[in-house]
């Protein structure tokens, strides 16, 4: 059985309540890089992942620290 195969088997068990976001879910998939982030991006997250950077609790602390610069 093939990997598509399978996800229509798996949709006929979704309940219909649930439809909906599995529509929201494939419409996501079917566009190409919309989601991705950008290298740029992606390197901010590494570097807080790994302690460095800064994070805000608030979006008043955000906009405080913009306006330091």
């Amino acid at each position: 059985m093939s990997d598509r195969e399978k996800v229509y088997q798996l949709l006929d068990t979704v309940p219909d309540s649930k439809v909906a976001y599995l529509i929201g879910c494939i419409q996501g998939l079917t566009v190409e890089g919309q989601d991705m982030p950008s290298k740029e991006t992606l390197a901010a997250m590494e570097e807080l992942e790994n302690g460095g950077g800064e994070s805000f609790d608030t979006l008043d602390e955000l906009w405080a620290s913009l306006e330091e610069e």
